[in-house]
């Protein structure tokens, strides 16, 4: 690693870090520079875990000795300031004193990662960064082969959704698909049958998720509306998981984590 002292919030080396609490403008940048946003030594750790190039890191200087250690000899060039010189250039406090520039990588064929797949999550609609992330963490944690999004999920690479997966959505593969209840179709093609959750479901999901052989797509709407109707008409079956008297439904990622804990081929 090669570390600059940097002085200026406006030095243009910096142009990927910037603007962190504006969305349209973080949407325009990375775009633009085809890049993410890391924040964090842990998601740090992820990124050098992961096959996704690492660009530029700016470390507070209290955390340049930990960062040195980490990054040891990666070919990268560490921006070091004072902790407000980082406020500065991202526009919000970075307690963890630590962000990076992280590029992009092709998403891969929808077909490719479906082939061979055992466990699929599929994700419609969710649009809150938070959630996303979460649903990356579960995702990783139940050993799920593949998530795919529609067109309509939020970015999970925004560095929210990356932070919350604790760096998970860099190691999980991923793609984006079109609308959800056209690529069903695809689904069943790849030999996945298709579980729809919502509290409305007639089957629950001790009933459906027990047989480890079955090669299964749990599909998940966001908070609120659930999934679209006619992707509820096109699941193989609508599932619900059975909660006490009172409670509407459970939160997206809390819900995906039963079903996804219960059909786990892990153990």
């Amino acid at each position: 690693m090669r570390v600059v002292p940097v002085d200026d919030p406006g030095d243009p080396r910096l142009v990927e870090l910037t603007q962190l609490t504006d969305a349209a403008a973080r949407t325009r940048i990375e775009a633009e520079h085809g890049c993410f946003v890391a924040e964090g030594i842990l998601t740090l750790e992820a990124v050098l875990g992961s096959n996704h190039p690492l660009r530029a890191v700016l470390v507070a200087e209290p955390k340049l000795d930990r960062v040195a250690a980490l990054l040891g000899a990666t070919d990268v060039e560490v921006f070091v300031g004072p902790p407000p010189l980082l406020q500065g250039v991202t526009g919000y406090p970075i307690h963890r004193g630590v962000i990076a520039s992280v590029g992009r990588l092709p998403l891969p064929d929808p077909a490719v990662l479906l082939a061979g797949a055992r466990r699929v999550l599929v994700i419609e609609a969710v649009n809150d960064h938070e959630n996303l992330g979460s649903l990356f963490r579960n995702a990783a944690a139940f050993g799920v082969d593949a998530v795919l999004l529609d067109p309509r999920c939020a970015d999970p690479l925004y560095r929210r959704s990356v932070r919350v997966s604790l760096g998970h959505v860099l190691h999980v593969p991923w793609t984006r698909i079109g609308p959800l209840h056209e690529a069903l179709d695809d689904l069943a093609d790849a030999g996945l049958r298709t579980f729809a959750l919502t509290p409305s479901g007639e089957r629950t999901v001790h009933e459906l998720a027990g047989d480890r052989d079955d090669r299964i797509a749990w599909l998940v709407g966001a908070e609120g509306p659930g999934l679209d109707d006619a992707t509820l008409a096109a699941a193989d079956a609508r599932v619900r998981i059975p909660i006490a008297p009172g409670v509407d439904s459970l939160n997206v990622a809390t819900a995906a984590a039963v079903a996804l804990a219960l059909s786990s081929t892990l153990g």
